[in-house]
């Protein structure tokens, strides 16, 4: 098969530096690579000729619309059968094309995901929000590349799709968060199944600090409700969780003054995550960082549901006037 890489990019060059020299090691090599340069003050142009004579990858710059709309862009541009997603700040080990190849073959696969997970060289940081975005303790759950026990929603870091089936839903949405999960959502409600290719997977850097790492998952909290106006169905119980830490962090001070106990949840969590990450990373201090990247996970993503919840069911406010300026971050 031929497959097209694509590759949104915003503000990012030396991200992409790293991408770019890790698919030069692939040993599966027919594919391009498509890069999309969302309207970056940084451009990337200097990187991509970089590797102009070592990988068949193409360059555009387009102005600012979101990453969903550079990925629409990439694929008009595309020449492959199978569109394979990226984030920039993704690394992808030598194997990862050639096991995306083996699944489709043995498979008959239209469309699939992989998990992600962290690369020896990541600071602690983010290897302490790999374990929180990662685990079934947090929302983690199928990222960490575990069976699902529902169904699979490949996400645009790590995501491919046949192009024919691409064009038949019409792409990404104009969403500025949580498009590729309403992407999932229509290619499986038009009747494709999603996979899991639990052996095709990525290095994920995610954000370099844990404020960053905030704003990133309140920005997913309050998609979720944009995905909910957009598909009701999609919205889960296991959605309305982080929603109540949030609530419960919040009036728990108030309580321990009266109630002592009610920081016992807090510290059996709190030591659970911390064994768990530990036994992950073989490391004493990403495990301690673990229980702060999974409170702070939590309670963001809680933070924005409820925020979302406010502003755009109870006030009616614009669904998407919330996500204009920070898709990014």
């Amino acid at each position: 098969m031929f497959y097209s890489v694509i590759i949104p990019v915003y503000n990012r060059p030396d991200e992409l530096d790293e991408l770019l020299e890790s698919l030069t090691c692939q040993t599966y090599t027919n594919f391009e690579i498509i890069v999309v340069d969302d309207g970056s003050s940084m451009p990337c142009k200097n990187i991509i000729e970089k590797y102009g004579k070592q990988l068949p990858v193409h360059y555009f710059y387009i102005s600012n619309s979101g990453p969903g709309q550079a990925r629409n862009y990439a694929a008009k541009e595309s020449k492959g059968e199978y569109l394979i997603f990226l984030d920039s700040d993704c690394i992808v080990p030598p194997q990862y094309l050639a096991s995306i190849e083996q699944e489709i073959i043995a498979n008959k696969v239209d469309f699939f995901g992989g998990p992600d997970k962290a690369h020896f060289s990541f600071s602690n940081i983010q290897k302490a929000i790999n374990c929180s975005m990662t685990s079934m303790l947090t929302t983690g759950g199928i990222r960490g590349g575990n069976k699902s026990i529902d169904l699979f929603y490949p996400r645009s870091f790590n995501m491919g799709i046949r192009k024919t089936i691409f064009e038949h839903v019409g792409g990404f949405s104009e969403m500025r968060f949580g498009e590729d999960i309403d992407f999932s959502i229509r290619v499986i409600n038009s009747g494709y199944r999603s996979h899991l290719f639990t052996n095709s997977w990525v290095f994920h850097k995610r954000r370099t600090d844990l404020k960053k790492f905030f704003k990133q998952i309140f920005n997913s909290g309050m998609a979720r409700i944009n995905l909910y106006k957009r598909h009701p169905k999609s919205l889960k119980t296991v959605h309305f969780f982080p929603a109540l830490f949030t609530l419960y962090t919040l009036i728990s001070p108030f309580l321990s003054f009266s109630c002592w106990f009610v920081c016992i949840p807090f510290c059996l969590y709190s030591a659970l995550i911390f064994v768990s990450a530990t036994i992950k990373t073989k490391s004493i201090r990403v495990g301690l960082l673990s229980i702060i990247a999974s409170f702070i996970q939590l309670f963001a993503y809680g933070s924005g549901f409820l925020y979302a919840s406010v502003k755009n069911l109870m006030l009616k406010h614009n669904k998407n006037s919330a996500f204009d300026t920070t898709f990014y971050e």
